[in-house]
């Protein structure tokens, strides 16, 4: 029989989503998560296997936690004003790293992507009553503003203009 793990596993996956979201992969070493971890490297290795296993649990946990409750409540969204709204106060750090990141040289992550993207569009054309087109231009346009820290009058004349749309 194996010794006990030493740390708890879901506090250090979601202690890696706030390193992750703050420096990005390529931004964070090995020794970087050991120290903010608090875990020893064989420990990270033995329960990861590598600094990417840990990322994909991070980049997963971020989704599960911060992303699909995002989902299930823009499926009762009312109007592109509040789509906005969500989704540019939502904790979305990861994600967009991801997006700019890793996707591109990540086939894995890519999917991930993919898949969470596509349920915020899902969501936005479903409570909207949008065609898939226009969702993804709504999501689009939500994520850049949140990328830009876009001033709200920016959002609310795109919301207003959008809700002519509808």
């Amino acid at each position: 029989m194996g010794r006990p793990r030493a740390f708890d596993e879901d506090m250090a996956v979601r202690a890696a989503v706030d390193l992750f979201s703050s420096r990005a992969y390529d931004g964070v070493s090995v020794d970087d998560l050991v120290t903010h971890l608090g875990v020893h490297r064989n420990s990270l290795y033995k329960t990861f296997g590598s600094k990417r296993g840990l990322y994909m649990a991070a980049l997963r946990r971020h989704l599960a936690d911060d992303v699909r409750p995002l989902v299930n409540v823009l499926t009762t969204a009312p109007d592109a004003a509040t789509v906005l709204r969500l989704i540019t106060s939502a904790d979305l750090g990861l994600l967009l790293l991801a997006v700019a990141e890793r996707a591109p040289a990540d086939e894995e992550v890519a999917a991930e992507v993919r898949a969470a993207l596509g349920a915020v569009d899902e969501a936005i054309a479903g409570a909207l009553g949008l065609p898939a087109a226009q969702a993804t231009a709504l999501t689009a346009a939500a994520l850049g503003m949140l990328l830009r820290k876009s001033p709200e009058s920016v959002g609310t004349a795109l919301s207003q203009r959008l809700d002519l749309l509808v």
